[in-house]
């Protein structure tokens, strides 16, 4: 492992945010745009701490980066994925709150520095924002309102997550053992309902303060089977994790947690749908679900999407429309 450091924490206070930036085997510009839109931040250099992960890319980018030496920490790993960059992020931070960069994308200034000015005068345990991938906002605070502060476990009961950890500024102490899981897809999804259901304080905005950068082969975009059925199988990994702990859980966390485990599950039969078009494989995912105790999904009022999708998957003829339909409607998007 290789490890850069051109600035000592000594005895100073702990920086307001660490920002885990990982990184793997992109051009150069896209991660100097990402450090850019961080060191751009209503934070002076004592209040931040900037680590790259690099995850082992065939070439490092340090090389290129000499201007951002002052400003922020570069490890080198080996290829371990993602989960494993965030993970080692983690270990080496020193803020008091946390942000994941993923390094092909940016913070927008403006939206940002609002979250930032949540964390310094109510210092919620998580803020949640919004993320945006229309490369032509420029952080439009117009409209931008942030509502009451209440438990990640009310907001779960009533809401769904984007569930990107992207998309949360959060306290570093809250985490205790909580980590990414290695070599899964969708290790986000595993994550974000646990990081909120560990939070007394969330302060969620409706301000874009995250750009993401759709790229044509990233791992929400991989048409290849094999690829496909892992991200499929993974989701169900996920799943089961996150239904297993439903009965460790005190009541409220538990109804908030099995409202996220149905809305998962529901997705996971959406992309069972219009991923692989296989009425043969959906009928064995859904006896399989069954078994499991997951489907049918639970006759509850979440959303108008949920309640329909529920009464469309509990019959033959449902499931033979949702087969014709879905996938039209996907590709016509």
């Amino acid at each position: 492992m290789q490890y850069q450091q051109n600035h000592t924490q000594g005895q100073e206070a702990l920086p307001l945010v660490t920002f885990i930036v990982a990184y793997y085997d992109l051009p150069v510009t896209m991660l100097r745009q990402c450090l850019d839109s961080l060191t751009a931040l209503s934070l002076t250099r004592n209040e931040r701490e900037i680590i790259v992960v690099d995850d082992g890319s065939p070439k490092s980018p340090l090389g290129e980066l000499d201007d951002y030496l002052d400003d922020i920490i570069y490890v080198r790993q080996l290829n371990e994925g993602l989960s494993s960059a965030r993970n080692l992020g983690i270990q080496m931070s020193h803020g008091q709150y946390l942000q994941f960069v993923d390094a092909d994308d940016w913070l927008l200034k403006a939206p940002y520095n609002h979250c930032i000015d949540i964390v310094r005068q109510q210092q919620p345990d998580i803020v949640m924002f919004d993320l945006t991938d229309d490369d032509t906002n420029e952080g439009d605070m117009n409209n931008c309102s942030t509502k009451d502060l209440k438990s990640g476990a009310e907001y779960l009961m009533k809401h769904n997550l984007h569930a990107s950890a992207c998309g949360y500024l959060f306290k570093r102490d809250m985490l205790g053992s909580l980590r990414f899981t290695p070599g899964i897809y969708h290790e986000d999804e595993e994550f974000t309902p646990q990081l909120l259901l560990r939070a007394e304080t969330v302060a969620s905005t409706s301000t874009p303060a995250y750009y993401y950068r759709r790229r044509p082969h990233s791992i929400t975009t991989e048409t290849d089977k094999r690829k496909v059925i892992k991200r499929l199988n993974d989701s169900l990994t996920v799943i089961d994790k996150l239904s297993s702990m439903v009965d460790t859980l005190p009541n409220n966390e538990r109804l908030a947690l099995i409202r996220r485990v149905a809305q998962l599950t529901m997705d996971y039969i959406y992309n069972i749908i219009i991923h692989t078009r296989n009425r043969h494989y959906l009928d064995r995912k859904l006896n399989e679900l069954r078994r499991k105790g997951l489907f049918p999904l639970p006759d509850r009022d979440y959303t108008t999407k949920y309640k329909w999708f529920r009464r469309l998957t509990n019959s033959s003829v449902g499931l033979t429309l949702l087969m014709n339909v879905l996938p039209l409607m996907n590709k016509e998007r």
